[in-house]
């Protein structure tokens, strides 16, 4: 059993149940013991019933009247006490006809004894001296076992109420015992590079719980600062180093414009131009991954239908799709109204079909799915290339992160996903990977939400672009 709570839980039921069966154990013991002691009282107060009867015939009465006195006081108790009179030589003066011959005092036996009985069951006897006679007195345990046996039935119709209702008692306090671990669990888990001021309530109590939600408030203030570090050198460096950098540039185009490089020269100064700006749109990838990080960046959001805006879109993706000899194909479902600024929402169209270009072969075909239906906006984006393993499709959206797909020699910095995510989470969506349709190729998804609810009437395709000649 993985829960604490259950665990919690199912211990205090135990601890419930136990408690509950010794207090009724110890119950039983006790009633049952008061029971019997209340038949030996019956027993002692019928001999003293018996003794006051044969009082008046003198010190030692004959066994007849010994008979016929115990026999008269037999049959005013209808049968209540079974009696048995042993002579001085051990010989049965009197017994009970309800006894049917069975002998109640044998040799041997304690003062009160018990003594199963054919046809009566179980009896409470007392053995009792008078003179030189010997007076066995008996009760039937009946009225004992029917007593017993509702308090039996009494304890398991209370054992399962008691189980019932110590479950959600125990279900209860668990959830109460656990409920600053939980708060704590969901505050570390909205706790992320891009919300880093979030702490965990500590309460005033000064125990366990209390002194871990501190502990791990003092460790996210260090983690905090530590990303304030790093987040304020890398927008600091990437600065700096931007009018560097362009001040090399200008040189280099310089250089070439001259015309005084041979040209071995100027193929090694297009190669370090190249590079430069290679060079400086990572600077203004993480200048801007700095920005989103800090919530710097501004959008304009505006409600707006996405299909003429994709239909923009695909007239440039159909373009680069010709240039890598691959096919782009468009379709979009439902309608609606999605809040977006369409520069930012280009920028990530842009990087996944650049994405997917590389990936794929000569020939593949590039599809972009979009739905707009459910108070949401799903763009999908396949591709036909090897795909990406299941365990790093995650790690694709981190920054440098490049994952090396057999037939991609996209010289990428690595920036390019994150970027995307960073923007979505900006329009307040999200962004992952999966398989592709058939477990070919690999499938990046955004989701943004909608801000009027669509029309999904028919819920058929709105439009579809082809490229010239596709089929």
């Amino acid at each position: 059993m993985k829960s604490i709570g259950a665990r919690l839980a199912l211990s205090y039921v135990l601890a419930s149940t136990v408690t509950f069966a010794s207090l009724f154990l110890a119950g039983r013991y006790f009633i049952e013991g008061h029971a019997i002691h209340a038949l030996d009282l019956l027993n002692q107060s019928e001999f003293e019933q018996i003794r006051a009867s044969i009082a008046p015939l003198g010190a030692t009465p004959s066994e007849v009247e010994w008979r016929q006195r115990v026999q008269a006081m037999s049959s005013d108790n209808l049968e209540l006490f079974f009696t048995e009179i042993y002579g001085p030589g051990g010989a049965v003066v009197f017994r009970s006809p309800g006894l049917h011959g069975h002998d109640l005092a044998p040799s041997g036996r304690q003062q009160a004894f018990n003594e199963n009985v054919k046809g009566l069951g179980e009896l409470r006897a007392g053995k009792f001296a008078l003179g030189p006679y010997t007076v066995v007195i008996a009760t039937s345990k009946g009225h004992v076992r029917v007593v017993m046996s509702a308090y039996e039935r009494t304890f398991y119709g209370l054992l399962v109420v008691m189980i019932a209702v110590s479950s959600v008692i125990g279900y209860g306090l668990s959830r109460m015992a656990l409920r600053p671990l939980r708060l704590i669990q969901d505050t570390a888990d909205r706790i992320r590079s891009d919300n880093l001021s979030e702490r965990i309530p500590v309460s005033r109590a000064r125990d366990e719980i209390s002194d871990l939600a501190r502990l791990l408030n003092q460790m996210f203030d260090r983690l905090e600062d530590s990303f304030n570090q790093i987040r304020r050198f890398t927008a600091e460096a990437s600065h700096e180093l931007k009018t560097p950098l362009t001040l090399v540039r200008l040189q280099a185009e310089k250089l070439v414009v001259d015309g005084q490089l041979t040209p071995g020269q100027e193929q090694s100064v297009q190669i370090q131009i190249k590079e430069l700006a290679q060079l400086n749109r990572i600077i203004e990838d993480l200048l801007f991954l700095s920005r989103a990080d800090a919530r710097a960046i501004t959008l304009d959001l505006r409600p707006q239908d996405p299909e003429p805006f994709l239909q923009g879109f695909a007239q440039d993706a159909h373009v680069l799709a010709e240039y890598r000899e691959q096919r782009f194909f468009l379709t979009h479902h439902g309608s609606g109204l999605v809040a977006i600024e369409p520069k930012w929402i280009r920028q990530v169209l842009l990087n996944l079909l650049s994405n997917a270009l590389a990936a794929s072969p000569a020939g593949s075909r590039i599809t972009l799915r979009s739905t707009l239906m459910n108070q949401c906006w799903q763009v999908c984006v396949e591709d036909e290339g090897p795909g990406v393993a299941a365990e790093q499709r995650e790690r694709i959206f981190e920054r440098f992160v490049r994952v090396n797909r057999p037939g991609n020699e996209d010289k990428g910095s690595g920036l390019g996903l994150a970027i995307c995510r960073s923007i979505v989470e900006l329009h307040g969506g999200r962004i992952f990977a999966e398989a592709g349709p058939g477990g070919r190729g690999l499938t990046v998804v955004f989701e943004i939400p909608a801000t009027t609810a669509p029309d999904t009437a028919g819920n058929v395709a709105a439009s579809t672009f082809h490229p010239t000649g596709a089929a």
